[in-house]
Protein backbone atom coordinates (compact mmCIF):
# COMPACT_ATOMS: atom_id res chain seq x y z
CA UNK A 1 0.00 0.00 0.00
CA UNK A 2 1.34 3.18 -0.99
CA UNK A 3 2.35 5.63 1.92
CA UNK A 4 0.08 8.37 2.39
CA UNK A 5 1.21 11.88 0.76
CA UNK A 6 1.84 14.86 2.90
CA UNK A 7 2.22 18.47 1.65
CA UNK A 8 2.70 21.35 2.86
CA UNK A 9 0.18 23.68 2.87
CA UNK A 10 0.62 27.58 2.12
CA UNK A 11 -2.35 28.62 4.32
CA UNK A 12 -4.01 31.54 3.86
CA UNK A 13 -3.88 34.00 6.70
CA UNK A 14 -6.66 35.15 8.34
CA UNK A 15 -7.67 38.73 7.76
CA UNK A 16 -9.69 41.07 10.17
CA UNK A 17 -12.77 40.04 8.82
CA UNK A 18 -15.71 41.07 9.97
CA UNK A 19 -16.91 38.12 11.76
CA UNK A 20 -18.54 37.77 15.17
CA UNK A 21 -20.39 35.95 17.37
CA UNK A 22 -24.13 35.25 15.93
CA UNK A 23 -26.16 36.60 18.91
CA UNK A 24 -28.50 34.15 21.38
CA UNK A 25 -31.36 34.45 23.62
CA UNK A 26 -31.70 33.87 27.40
CA UNK A 27 -34.49 32.17 28.03
CA UNK A 28 -34.45 30.73 32.09
CA UNK A 29 -30.62 30.53 32.21
CA UNK A 30 -31.00 28.54 28.88
CA UNK A 31 -28.46 29.43 25.72
CA UNK A 32 -31.16 29.61 22.90
CA UNK A 33 -29.90 30.22 19.31
CA UNK A 34 -31.54 32.78 17.58
CA UNK A 35 -33.71 32.04 14.49
CA UNK A 36 -32.12 34.48 11.81
CA UNK A 37 -35.21 33.08 8.89
CA UNK A 38 -37.51 33.32 12.03
CA UNK A 39 -36.65 37.22 12.56
CA UNK A 40 -37.08 37.64 8.51
CA UNK A 41 -40.83 36.20 8.80
CA UNK A 42 -41.37 38.52 11.85
CA UNK A 43 -40.25 41.40 10.09
CA UNK A 44 -42.61 40.35 7.15
CA UNK A 45 -45.58 39.75 8.85
CA UNK A 46 -45.63 42.78 10.34
CA UNK A 47 -45.21 44.73 7.56
CA UNK A 48 -47.65 42.83 5.54
CA UNK A 49 -50.48 43.22 8.07
CA UNK A 50 -50.07 47.04 7.58
CA UNK A 51 -50.60 46.38 4.02
CA UNK A 52 -54.12 44.53 4.04
CA UNK A 53 -52.42 42.24 1.89
CA UNK A 54 -54.71 39.05 0.45
CA UNK A 55 -52.84 36.62 3.05
CA UNK A 56 -52.72 33.74 0.26
CA UNK A 57 -50.21 35.88 -1.79
CA UNK A 58 -48.38 36.53 0.82
CA UNK A 59 -47.93 33.31 2.30
CA UNK A 60 -46.70 32.58 -1.56
CA UNK A 61 -44.18 35.13 -1.60
CA UNK A 62 -42.48 34.95 1.98
CA UNK A 63 -41.54 31.32 2.23
CA UNK A 64 -38.25 30.37 -0.05
CA UNK A 65 -38.75 28.62 -3.82
CA UNK A 66 -36.45 26.14 -3.72
CA UNK A 67 -33.73 25.28 -1.25
CA UNK A 68 -30.83 22.42 -1.78
CA UNK A 69 -28.49 20.89 0.02
CA UNK A 70 -25.67 19.54 -0.90
CA UNK A 71 -22.40 16.98 0.19
CA UNK A 72 -19.13 17.50 -1.15
CA UNK A 73 -16.44 15.14 -1.16
CA UNK A 74 -13.08 17.48 -1.31
CA UNK A 75 -9.47 16.21 -1.94
CA UNK A 76 -7.52 17.39 0.64
CA UNK A 77 -3.62 17.95 -0.37
CA UNK A 78 -2.25 15.19 2.19
CA UNK A 79 -4.18 12.42 -0.64
CA UNK A 80 -7.18 11.95 2.05
CA UNK A 81 -10.64 13.36 1.26
CA UNK A 82 -12.86 15.54 3.41
CA UNK A 83 -16.88 16.14 3.24
CA UNK A 84 -18.40 19.61 3.30
CA UNK A 85 -22.05 20.38 3.16
CA UNK A 86 -23.31 23.08 0.94
CA UNK A 87 -26.54 25.27 0.62
CA UNK A 88 -28.00 27.36 -1.82
CA UNK A 89 -31.65 28.97 -1.53
CA UNK A 90 -33.46 30.52 -4.28
CA UNK A 91 -35.85 33.11 -2.27
CA UNK A 92 -38.00 34.27 -5.42
CA UNK A 93 -37.83 34.82 -9.43
CA UNK A 94 -40.96 36.82 -9.89
CA UNK A 95 -39.06 39.77 -10.37
CA UNK A 96 -35.99 38.38 -12.28
CA UNK A 97 -33.26 35.96 -12.37
CA UNK A 98 -32.77 35.06 -8.16
CA UNK A 99 -29.03 37.03 -7.07
CA UNK A 100 -27.37 36.19 -3.75
CA UNK A 101 -23.62 35.75 -1.82
CA UNK A 102 -22.34 32.44 -1.36
CA UNK A 103 -20.51 32.47 1.66
CA UNK A 104 -17.91 30.30 3.64
CA UNK A 105 -18.15 30.32 6.96
CA UNK A 106 -18.10 27.88 9.98
CA UNK A 107 -21.63 28.72 11.14
CA UNK A 108 -23.63 28.34 7.62
CA UNK A 109 -26.60 26.57 8.01
CA UNK A 110 -29.99 26.00 6.14
CA UNK A 111 -31.45 28.69 8.72
CA UNK A 112 -29.14 31.22 7.88
CA UNK A 113 -29.30 30.98 4.55
CA UNK A 114 -32.96 31.40 3.82
CA UNK A 115 -33.13 34.32 6.15
CA UNK A 116 -29.81 35.81 3.73
CA UNK A 117 -31.64 34.68 1.02
CA UNK A 118 -34.83 36.43 1.52
CA UNK A 119 -33.34 39.57 2.41
CA UNK A 120 -31.76 39.62 -1.31
CA UNK A 121 -35.59 39.30 -2.35
CA UNK A 122 -36.81 42.72 -0.38
CA UNK A 123 -32.97 44.10 -0.84
CA UNK A 124 -33.80 44.17 -4.67
CA UNK A 125 -37.27 45.54 -4.63
CA UNK A 126 -36.20 48.28 -2.54
CA UNK A 127 -33.78 49.33 -4.69
CA UNK A 128 -35.71 48.62 -7.62
CA UNK A 129 -33.35 46.22 -9.62
CA UNK A 130 -34.76 43.06 -11.74
CA UNK A 131 -33.57 40.26 -8.95
CA UNK A 132 -35.07 37.80 -6.64
CA UNK A 133 -33.05 36.86 -4.08
CA UNK A 134 -30.65 33.91 -3.30
CA UNK A 135 -28.00 32.62 -0.96
CA UNK A 136 -25.82 29.96 -0.65
CA UNK A 137 -22.99 28.82 2.11
CA UNK A 138 -20.50 26.00 2.55
CA UNK A 139 -19.35 24.97 6.32
CA UNK A 140 -16.18 25.40 6.28
CA UNK A 141 -13.35 27.84 7.66
CA UNK A 142 -11.77 28.94 4.34
CA UNK A 143 -8.92 30.34 6.38
CA UNK A 144 -7.63 26.70 6.98
CA UNK A 145 -7.94 25.27 3.13
CA UNK A 146 -5.00 26.00 1.17
CA UNK A 147 -5.79 27.58 -2.05
CA UNK A 148 -5.89 24.36 -4.08
CA UNK A 149 -8.14 23.06 -1.65
CA UNK A 150 -10.40 26.26 -2.03
CA UNK A 151 -10.07 25.93 -5.55
CA UNK A 152 -11.35 22.30 -5.40
CA UNK A 153 -14.01 22.80 -2.86
CA UNK A 154 -15.21 25.92 -5.09
CA UNK A 155 -15.27 23.60 -8.29
CA UNK A 156 -17.40 20.87 -6.66
CA UNK A 157 -19.95 23.19 -5.42
CA UNK A 158 -20.21 24.72 -8.69
CA UNK A 159 -20.16 21.43 -10.73
CA UNK A 160 -23.13 19.74 -8.28
CA UNK A 161 -25.30 22.86 -8.05
CA UNK A 162 -24.87 23.75 -11.83
CA UNK A 163 -28.35 23.24 -13.06
CA UNK A 164 -29.57 25.93 -10.52
CA UNK A 165 -26.99 28.94 -11.58
CA UNK A 166 -26.79 30.76 -14.78
CA UNK A 167 -27.23 34.62 -16.04
CA UNK A 168 -30.68 34.39 -16.61
CA UNK A 169 -31.78 31.61 -13.59
CA UNK A 170 -29.37 32.30 -10.54
CA UNK A 171 -26.18 34.82 -10.16
CA UNK A 172 -23.67 34.42 -7.44
CA UNK A 173 -21.95 36.92 -5.81
CA UNK A 174 -19.07 36.92 -2.86
CA UNK A 175 -20.23 36.94 0.67
CA UNK A 176 -17.97 36.27 4.11
CA UNK A 177 -15.10 34.47 3.13
CA UNK A 178 -15.54 34.58 -0.76
CA UNK A 179 -13.80 37.17 -2.99
CA UNK A 180 -12.88 38.03 -6.67
CA UNK A 181 -10.16 34.72 -6.72
CA UNK A 182 -13.39 32.48 -5.19
CA UNK A 183 -16.00 34.23 -8.08
CA UNK A 184 -13.16 33.58 -11.09
CA UNK A 185 -13.32 29.94 -10.17
CA UNK A 186 -16.82 29.63 -10.47
CA UNK A 187 -16.97 31.83 -13.67
CA UNK A 188 -14.42 29.39 -15.02
CA UNK A 189 -16.12 25.99 -14.34
CA UNK A 190 -19.79 26.99 -15.14
CA UNK A 191 -18.18 28.57 -18.61
CA UNK A 192 -16.44 25.08 -18.79
CA UNK A 193 -20.16 23.67 -19.40
CA UNK A 194 -21.36 26.18 -21.74
CA UNK A 195 -17.98 25.48 -23.88
CA UNK A 196 -17.83 29.51 -23.84
CA UNK A 197 -16.92 32.22 -21.32
CA UNK A 198 -20.22 33.54 -19.66
CA UNK A 199 -18.76 36.33 -17.75
CA UNK A 200 -22.55 37.25 -16.58
CA UNK A 201 -22.95 33.97 -14.77
CA UNK A 202 -21.67 35.79 -11.75
CA UNK A 203 -20.52 39.04 -10.25
CA UNK A 204 -17.87 40.27 -7.93
CA UNK A 205 -15.33 39.14 -10.08
CA UNK A 206 -11.87 40.33 -10.97
CA UNK A 207 -12.32 43.28 -13.15
CA UNK A 208 -10.32 41.31 -16.21
CA UNK A 209 -12.66 38.70 -16.11
CA UNK A 210 -15.46 41.15 -17.12
CA UNK A 211 -15.79 42.76 -13.10
CA UNK A 212 -17.50 46.11 -12.19
CA UNK A 213 -14.97 49.02 -11.27
CA UNK A 214 -16.45 50.07 -8.23
CA UNK A 215 -17.69 46.34 -7.07
CA UNK A 216 -15.54 46.51 -4.11
CA UNK A 217 -16.65 49.38 -2.50
CA UNK A 218 -20.36 49.34 -3.73
CA UNK A 219 -21.65 47.87 0.03
CA UNK A 220 -19.31 50.24 2.06
CA UNK A 221 -20.46 53.28 -0.29
CA UNK A 222 -24.10 52.29 0.25
CA UNK A 223 -23.86 52.68 3.48
CA UNK A 224 -22.09 56.09 3.69
CA UNK A 225 -24.81 57.39 1.36
CA UNK A 226 -27.53 56.56 3.17
CA UNK A 227 -25.98 57.48 6.64
CA UNK A 228 -25.48 61.36 4.63
CA UNK A 229 -29.46 61.07 3.69
CA UNK A 230 -30.17 59.81 7.29
CA UNK A 231 -28.20 63.00 8.71
CA UNK A 232 -29.88 65.17 6.56
CA UNK A 233 -33.06 63.81 7.61
CA UNK A 234 -32.29 64.43 11.26
CA UNK A 235 -30.19 67.58 10.82
CA UNK A 236 -27.02 66.32 12.06
CA UNK A 237 -23.96 68.12 10.82
CA UNK A 238 -21.41 64.88 9.77
CA UNK A 239 -18.27 66.76 10.29
CA UNK A 240 -19.65 67.31 14.12
CA UNK A 241 -20.94 64.08 14.32
CA UNK A 242 -19.04 60.73 15.72
CA UNK A 243 -19.56 57.21 15.31
CA UNK A 244 -18.16 53.41 16.23
CA UNK A 245 -18.06 50.36 13.53
CA UNK A 246 -18.67 47.17 14.65
CA UNK A 247 -16.52 44.95 11.65
CA UNK A 248 -13.91 46.25 9.94
CA UNK A 249 -13.57 44.34 7.07
CA UNK A 250 -14.70 45.16 3.35
CA UNK A 251 -18.20 46.81 4.27
CA UNK A 252 -16.90 48.49 7.87
CA UNK A 253 -13.38 49.74 6.59
CA UNK A 254 -15.09 51.39 3.66
CA UNK A 255 -17.48 52.56 4.50
CA UNK A 256 -15.28 53.94 7.53
CA UNK A 257 -13.90 55.97 5.14
CA UNK A 258 -15.72 57.62 2.81
CA UNK A 259 -17.77 58.71 6.12
CA UNK A 260 -14.25 59.79 7.66
CA UNK A 261 -13.55 61.98 4.28
CA UNK A 262 -16.66 63.69 5.05
CA UNK A 263 -15.93 64.31 8.51
CA UNK A 264 -17.38 61.75 10.70
CA UNK A 265 -14.99 61.46 14.05
CA UNK A 266 -14.66 57.17 14.22
CA UNK A 267 -13.95 57.27 18.66
CA UNK A 268 -14.51 53.29 18.49
CA UNK A 269 -13.56 50.15 16.07
CA UNK A 270 -13.56 46.22 16.16
CA UNK A 271 -12.74 43.06 14.38
CA UNK A 272 -12.44 39.76 15.01
CA UNK A 273 -9.27 39.98 17.36
CA UNK A 274 -10.32 43.05 19.32
CA UNK A 275 -11.74 46.58 19.82
CA UNK A 276 -10.21 49.86 20.11
CA UNK A 277 -11.16 53.35 21.18
CA UNK A 278 -9.52 57.03 21.14
CA UNK A 279 -12.20 59.63 22.28
CA UNK A 280 -10.05 61.92 20.29
CA UNK A 281 -10.71 60.33 17.25
CA UNK A 282 -9.16 56.95 15.16
CA UNK A 283 -7.25 58.01 11.98
CA UNK A 284 -9.21 55.81 9.48
CA UNK A 285 -6.92 55.14 6.59
CA UNK A 286 -3.92 55.01 8.60
CA UNK A 287 -5.88 51.99 10.40
CA UNK A 288 -6.59 50.38 7.22
CA UNK A 289 -3.06 50.46 6.08
CA UNK A 290 -2.01 49.03 10.06
CA UNK A 291 -4.67 46.22 9.38
CA UNK A 292 -3.31 45.38 5.98
CA UNK A 293 -0.32 44.88 7.36
CA UNK A 294 -0.99 43.06 11.09
CA UNK A 295 -4.22 41.34 10.31
CA UNK A 296 -5.70 43.46 13.09
CA UNK A 297 -6.99 46.53 14.65
CA UNK A 298 -5.24 45.58 17.51
CA UNK A 299 -2.16 47.11 18.33
CA UNK A 300 -3.16 50.60 16.56
CA UNK A 301 -1.32 53.94 18.37
CA UNK A 302 -2.99 55.90 20.01
CA UNK A 303 -5.55 53.85 20.95
CA UNK A 304 -6.53 51.81 24.12
CA UNK A 305 -8.06 48.02 23.42
CA UNK A 306 -11.46 47.81 25.19
CA UNK A 307 -13.97 45.26 25.23
CA UNK A 308 -15.22 44.11 21.65
CA UNK A 309 -18.72 44.44 22.73
CA UNK A 310 -18.13 47.81 24.30
CA UNK A 311 -17.73 49.13 20.45
CA UNK A 312 -21.78 48.85 20.80
CA UNK A 313 -22.81 50.49 23.42
CA UNK A 314 -20.66 53.79 22.51
CA UNK A 315 -21.87 56.89 23.16
CA UNK A 316 -21.95 58.28 19.36
CA UNK A 317 -23.94 59.54 16.23
CA UNK A 318 -23.72 56.72 14.23
CA UNK A 319 -23.04 52.95 14.98
CA UNK A 320 -22.28 50.95 11.89
CA UNK A 321 -22.84 47.24 12.89
CA UNK A 322 -20.75 45.21 9.99
CA UNK A 323 -20.16 42.06 10.97
CA UNK A 324 -22.97 39.01 11.05
CA UNK A 325 -26.11 38.91 12.16
CA UNK A 326 -27.96 39.24 16.09
CA UNK A 327 -25.99 41.52 16.98
CA UNK A 328 -28.25 43.92 18.65
CA UNK A 329 -30.72 41.56 20.59
CA UNK A 330 -33.39 42.34 23.13
CA UNK A 331 -31.02 41.71 26.03
CA UNK A 332 -28.94 44.28 24.92
CA UNK A 333 -30.64 47.22 22.81
CA UNK A 334 -30.92 49.03 25.72
CA UNK A 335 -27.21 49.66 25.90
CA UNK A 336 -26.81 50.97 22.76
CA UNK A 337 -26.65 54.74 22.76
CA UNK A 338 -26.44 56.91 19.06
CA UNK A 339 -28.59 58.59 16.82
CA UNK A 340 -28.38 56.40 14.31
CA UNK A 341 -27.90 52.50 13.84
CA UNK A 342 -26.29 52.08 9.86
CA UNK A 343 -26.81 47.86 8.98
CA UNK A 344 -23.36 47.46 7.32
CA UNK A 345 -24.34 43.59 7.84
CA UNK A 346 -27.25 41.61 7.36
CA UNK A 347 -29.46 41.44 10.26
CA UNK A 348 -27.67 42.31 12.89
CA UNK A 349 -31.05 43.94 14.97
CA UNK A 350 -32.98 41.48 16.04
CA UNK A 351 -36.91 42.26 15.79
CA UNK A 352 -37.31 42.65 20.18
CA UNK A 353 -34.31 44.86 19.69
CA UNK A 354 -35.79 47.24 16.80
CA UNK A 355 -38.59 47.43 19.14
CA UNK A 356 -36.18 49.05 22.25
CA UNK A 357 -34.23 51.09 19.85
CA UNK A 358 -37.70 52.47 18.59
CA UNK A 359 -38.43 53.30 21.63
CA UNK A 360 -35.28 55.25 22.19
CA UNK A 361 -35.73 57.42 19.33
CA UNK A 362 -33.39 55.94 17.50
CA UNK A 363 -33.24 55.85 13.78
CA UNK A 364 -32.31 52.46 11.97
CA UNK A 365 -31.49 52.65 8.24
CA UNK A 366 -32.37 48.73 7.97
CA UNK A 367 -29.79 46.09 6.14
CA UNK A 368 -32.68 45.81 2.93
CA UNK A 369 -31.67 49.39 1.78
CA UNK A 370 -28.23 50.55 4.06
CA UNK A 371 -26.07 47.74 2.66
CA UNK A 372 -27.81 47.50 -0.95
CA UNK A 373 -25.20 48.68 -3.07
CA UNK A 374 -23.07 45.59 -3.39
CA UNK A 375 -26.49 43.88 -5.29
CA UNK A 376 -26.79 47.21 -7.34
CA UNK A 377 -23.27 47.25 -8.93
CA UNK A 378 -23.72 43.27 -9.03
CA UNK A 379 -26.86 44.45 -11.06
CA UNK A 380 -24.51 46.93 -13.00
CA UNK A 381 -21.65 44.60 -13.57
CA UNK A 382 -24.33 41.67 -15.04
CA UNK A 383 -25.60 44.64 -17.26
CA UNK A 384 -22.07 45.12 -18.68
CA UNK A 385 -21.44 41.68 -19.29
CA UNK A 386 -24.67 41.18 -21.09
CA UNK A 387 -23.79 44.55 -23.23
CA UNK A 388 -20.40 43.76 -23.26
CA UNK A 389 -19.54 46.85 -22.62
CA UNK A 390 -17.61 48.56 -19.00
CA UNK A 391 -18.36 51.68 -17.39
CA UNK A 392 -16.11 54.16 -15.60
CA UNK A 393 -16.11 54.00 -12.33
CA UNK A 394 -17.19 57.74 -12.30
CA UNK A 395 -20.44 56.40 -13.96
CA UNK A 396 -20.75 53.77 -11.72
CA UNK A 397 -20.53 55.39 -8.52
CA UNK A 398 -23.14 58.03 -10.10
CA UNK A 399 -25.78 55.60 -10.87
CA UNK A 400 -24.98 53.79 -7.76
CA UNK A 401 -25.97 56.96 -5.45
CA UNK A 402 -29.21 57.78 -8.06
CA UNK A 403 -30.55 54.15 -6.89
CA UNK A 404 -29.81 54.44 -3.09
CA UNK A 405 -30.74 58.23 -2.90
CA UNK A 406 -34.15 57.16 -4.71
CA UNK A 407 -34.09 54.44 -2.44
CA UNK A 408 -33.77 55.89 0.71
CA UNK A 409 -36.31 58.66 0.30
CA UNK A 410 -39.34 55.83 -1.05
CA UNK A 411 -38.93 54.18 2.14
CA UNK A 412 -38.60 57.41 4.63
CA UNK A 413 -41.81 58.20 2.14
CA UNK A 414 -43.68 55.52 3.28
CA UNK A 415 -42.26 55.56 6.99
CA UNK A 416 -44.08 58.32 7.45
CA UNK A 417 -47.12 57.90 5.56
CA UNK A 418 -47.74 54.89 7.64
CA UNK A 419 -46.53 56.14 10.59
CA UNK A 420 -43.59 52.96 11.15
CA UNK A 421 -39.92 52.15 11.26
CA UNK A 422 -37.61 52.68 8.61
CA UNK A 423 -37.11 48.67 8.80
CA UNK A 424 -41.30 48.00 8.07
CA UNK A 425 -41.19 50.63 5.97
CA UNK A 426 -38.05 48.96 3.55
CA UNK A 427 -40.16 45.63 3.90
CA UNK A 428 -44.08 47.01 2.74
CA UNK A 429 -42.23 48.75 -0.70
CA UNK A 430 -40.15 45.97 -1.41
CA UNK A 431 -43.48 43.41 -0.42
CA UNK A 432 -45.65 45.66 -2.76
CA UNK A 433 -43.38 45.64 -5.34
CA UNK A 434 -42.68 42.16 -5.20
CA UNK A 435 -46.77 41.60 -4.88
CA UNK A 436 -47.48 43.63 -7.84
CA UNK A 437 -45.33 41.58 -10.06
CA UNK A 438 -46.79 38.15 -8.88
CA UNK A 439 -50.29 39.07 -9.29
CA UNK A 440 -49.44 40.83 -13.09
CA UNK A 441 -48.11 37.55 -13.68
CA UNK A 442 -50.30 35.32 -12.14
CA UNK A 443 -49.76 32.35 -10.17
CA UNK A 444 -48.85 28.83 -12.19
CA UNK A 445 -50.80 26.09 -10.16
Amino acid sequence: MPAKKTANKTRRPRPAAATHRKGVASRKNRTIPISVFGNVLKQFDTAARKLSLDRSICEFVKIPRRSTIVNLPVRMDDGTYKMFTGYRVQHSIARGPSKGGIRYHLGVTLDEVQALAAWMTWKCAVVNIPFGGAKGGIVCDPFKLSEGELERLTRRYVADMIKLFGPEDDIPAPDVGTGPRVMGWFMDTYSMKENHSVPGSVTGKPIVLGGSLGRNEATGRGVMLSVREAAKCLKLDLASTTAAVQGFGNVGSISARLLHELGVKFVSVSDVTGAIHNPAGIDIPALIKHVEKKKSVLGFPNAKRIEPEEVLFANVDILIPAALENQITGDNAARVRCRIVAEGANGPVTPEADKILERKKILVIPDILCNAGGVTVSYFEWVQNRMAFAWTEEEVNHRLEEKMVAAFNDVMKMARDHDTSMRIAAFMLAILRVVEVVQLRGIYA
